[in-house]
Parts: C-alpha cells; sequence; structure tokens
C-alpha cells in the first residue's frame, strides 16, 4: 500500500500536541511519548526490539549547568582580561564535577586542531597539551579559500569534512589531554550566529555510555571572536594574521606568548535515564542481518513565552516528521510479504543534546553494527510538496549513495547536492553516530536545500 501523507501529519500532530510538553528527555513530556510510540509501535504489528523482549533501551544522561562563575579571565603579564559567560564566551563541561578550577593553564594556537594523516596534514606537531587550553579555528582549513589557493580542495572544498566540526575539535583535545578546549567562533564559518552558539550558557549533556566512551576535557566551549582578538593581541598576535597561517600545510601549533587562562566555576550535575525506543520486523532469510530505520522522538520541551505566549517547544518538523516517517514505513512493510533482513525501527532520545541517545547505542549496540547493513535516519523531513528530486547530505560518505539515486530514477527524480556543504550537517543528526562506527547510512532530510519542486521548481523549493 501506498505511503499515506495523512498519516504522517496524523503522528505529527499528536505528537507536537501540548499534551507531549515538547518532548524533552527526563520529563512527563518523555513519559508521555514513550507510551505513545510503543502503543502505535505496538498496533503496526512490530515486535519488542529492545534486550530482552522489551520496547525500551536505556540511556543514562549526565546534564550539568554552571551556576557560579568566581573566576574566568586570562592574564598576559600584567594584563588580566576578565570575560563574562555567554557575552564573551560560551563555556560548559561535559564531566560531571561540582567544582572545576583551572589555574595559570598555558593557552596554544592549534590552528584549526587537524590531525589527518590521510591528507599529509598535522597542526599538531611535537606540542604536550597536558594541562593546557587549546584555542582552535572553526571550520577546515580551506573553508572560504580562493580558487587558487594550495590548500583549495584538501578538505572537500566548500563541503565540511568531520574535521571543521566542534565535536572533532573537543574530541581530538581531550585525546591529546587537554584542560580545555575553546573554537573561535565566526559566524560564517560556524554556520550560525553567536547567539546560537551562546543559546545555552554553561549547559551540557553527556551519555555515560557502558561501550569505551571518550574522554572529555574540563571546560568546552565557543570563543567569541571580538574576545579571541583581544587574547591574541595580549600575547603579541593578530587574529587574521594567525588565521593566514594555519591555512598553510607547514603551521605547527605553538604556545600564545605566557598567555595563562584561570576559571574557578561551579556546577550543578543530575543524571537521569531516558529511553530509546525500539521495535523490529524479524528478517525471514537472514534474520541476523539488520536494517536500521531511526528517528529521534525528543525535542526542546517547555521554555520561555514566544511571540504568541506559546511556552511548550513542539518539535513538529524536528522531528516529529522524522517518527511519522518511520511508521508509515513500518505499516507499508506490514502490509507487504516479510522482509528477508531483520528491520529494526529506532526513536532516539537526545538528538538535540548531541546525538547521545544513538551514540548510546553505537557504544553498546542490541544488533551487532558489523552485521548493520544500513542506516536510514530521517531528520526533518520536506513540506512543500512533491518534489523532482531527493537532497543528498554528505556527499562522498556512503556506498548507499548509488542505491539512492537509482531509487529515485525509479520514481523519475535526480539527486542534488545539499545547499550549505559548509554547514556539515551530515555530522549532525543520528545516522552520524552509527557512520562513525562504519555503518553504511543516508540521511534523508529535507531542509539540506532547496528542492526542485513540482509545483514551482527550484525558487519556490528554496
Amino acid at each position: 500500500s501506498p505511503i499515506n501523507p495523512g498519516n504522517m501529519s496524523e503522528t505529527a500532530r499528536v505528537l507536537s500536541s501540548d499534551a507531549f510538553q515538547g518532548r524533552a528527555p527526563g520529563t512527563e513530556g518523555e513519559t508521555k511519548t514513550v507510551a505513545y510510540l510503543i502503543e502505535r509501535f505496538t498496533d503496526l504489528g512490530l515486535e519488542p526490539g529492545g534486550r530482552n523482549g522489551s520496547w525500551t533501551d536505556p540511556v543514562t544522561l549526565t546534564h550539568s549547568q554552571v551556576t557560579d562563575v568566581r573566576a574566568l579571565n586570562v592574564r598576559q603579564g600584567e594584563t588580566v582580561i576578565d570575560m563574562e559567560q555567554a557575552r564573551d564566551i560560551e563555556i560548559s563541561s561535559a564531566n560531571p564535577r561540582e567544582t572545576i578550577t583551572v589555574r595559570d593553564a598555558p593557552v596554544v594556537f592549534v590552528g584549526f586542531g587537524v590531525s589527518a594523516p590521510e591528507r599529509n596534514w598535522d597542526d599538531f606537531g611535537d606540542i604536550d597539551l597536558h594541562g593546557k587550553v587549546a584555542l582552535f579555528l572553526v571550520n577546515d582549513p580551506d573553508f572560504g579559500v580562493a580558487e587558487d589557493d594550495p590548500v583549495n580542495g584538501v578538505f572537500g572544498g566548500r563541503r565540511m569534512t568531520y574535521y571543521g566540526r566542534w565535536a572533532y575539535k573537543f574530541e581530538e583535545a581531550a585525546r591529546r589531554g587537554a584542560v580545555a578546549a575553546l573554537v573561535i567562533h565566526e559566524t560564517k564559518a560556524a554556520g550560525y550566529g553567536w547567539n546560537v552558539a551562546s543559546s545555552s550558557p554553561g549547559e551540557n549533556y553527556a551519555v555515560t555510555g557502558k561501550g569505551a566512551a571518550a574522554a572529555h576535557v574540563d571546560l568546552q566551549g565557543w570563543l567569541q571572536e571580538d574576545m579571541a582578538k583581544q587574547w591574541v593581541a595580549s600575547a603579541g598576535y593578530d587574529l587574521d594574521a594567525l588565521r593566514t597561517a594555519a591555512r598553510k600545510r607547514d603551521f605547527k601549533a605553538f604556545a600564545l606568548g605566557d598567555l595563562r587562562f584561570n576559571a574557578d566555576l561551579s556546577l550543578s550535575v543530575e543524571t537521569s535515564e531516558s529511553q530509546n525506543v525500539i521495535g523490529k520486523i524479524t528478517g525471514t532469510k537472514h534474520p541476523d542481518e539488520t536494517i536500521m530505520l531511526s528517528a529521534h522522538w525528543d525535542a526542546y520541551g517547555i521554555g520561555a513565552p514566544d511571540a504568541e505566549g506559546r511556552v511548550v517547544r513542539p518539535g513538529a518538523n524536528d522531528d516529529a516528521l522524522g517518527i511519522a516517517g518511520i511508521m508509515e514505513i513500518a505499516r507499508t512493510l506490514k502490509a507487504g510479504p516479510p522482509p528477508e533482513r531483520t528491520v529494526v525501527f529506532a526513536a532516539w532520545t537526545g538528538e538535540e543534546s548531541g546525538l547521545l541517545g544513538s551514540e548510546a547505542y553505537a557504544q553498546d549496540p542490541i544488533y551487532p553494527l558489523e552485521k548493520t547493513v544500513a542506516n536510514f535516519t530521517l531528520d526533518i523531513l520536506q513540506t512543500a510538496g512533491p518534489a523532482r528530486d531527493v537532497i543528498q547530505v554528505g556527499e562522498g560518505q556512503s556506498d548507499l549513495e548509488e542505491r539512492m539515486a537509482a531509487a529515485a530514477a525509479k520514481q523519475g527524480r535526480t539527486v542534488s547536492p545539499e545547499g550549505l556543504p559548509e554547514n556539515g550537517l551530515f555530522y549532525r543528526a543520528d545516522h552520524f553516530s552509527l557512520a562513525r562506527r562504519g555503518v553504511p547510512v543516508l540521511l534523508i532530510m529535507g531542509i539540506a536545500g532547496g528542492s526542485d519542486l513540482v509545483d514551482g521548481g527550484r525558487e519556490a523549493g528554496d
């Protein structure tokens, strides 16, 4: 039976209604959401897909919030530059400690902070980052360079690689023993303004995994660009000149004069348990091989009143639509012949806090990742009407791309590249937790570029 958009509209309408309170993890909204998902999965005829016949798989989340800033500054000799949270810096911790103190930590400018042997690129050289603050530029070394620049295309040109993401930079700093990692904010290179980077000052969510979870730096965040210029100038350098130097292959990280970073912070730390909800259809021929369809159920909960006085942040597009999509696919699969491979339907928690539900699953998978032949993630579907194309997010990242093009061709459609590849959308949805462990993936996302609409073409799509 064909996909029924009416069914999807109804699912999205229910999940984004006030009764679900914005679907924030660890709230009454989660309790209602999980119950609704289990009810729907049951009605669709799915089997429980969790461990030991359960519908849910627990995810332990640690939520920390900076509550008191007793000291936050850098010193260069006699010069002290004080900083204000959210105005000059956005700093938080993924380590569950109630007090974090950093005293006179040297600041190291690491350029773009890339360690990429496959591209013959290493920004770190012989420097030891233990106990130091790593200061990064955002995006990749070839972002925004001229066409004739020698570095152009080394990192995919306009399209961001994972090396450009703040998540990679924080991970690399932690691997090298840094006590703190800060990324200098630039609106164009980050893909969003300072208002977004500083929107939840001092707040951090982390997953407490059963698998090999990565280490974290004690403090991480964004440094506002004008404040970064002050840091660099106090050490006798110019930020624009450093940016130019960091784009050269022979750049190596170095200490910024005798610049020393100080922080003395109090944090509130709470641990909560959230749930991934998982259903399945067991395969007839290869039940041990898995195809996974997934979307995230969480949204932003209750917040300050908007212009119309509404406090529930409903998350209809992001991502009640994705949940509606996997449910409609489940319905059509159940209506047809049983699949040869096991099909798993995963509704993840904690995506908006940093892909936490999918990351927790990937650290401790229920279905072996080496036998997971594909993950299809639906996150924000296109709502503007039928299109002549499908958008490809993260070109060159998955060998499912050729199959996607073939499937589109069967529908008389083409594949279009994403519209803003510099924003790194491929690294910002749940499929990435699986992709980074080698699972073939496709991200189905309707807002990754202007679709070529049947009614109005590319202009209407934009």
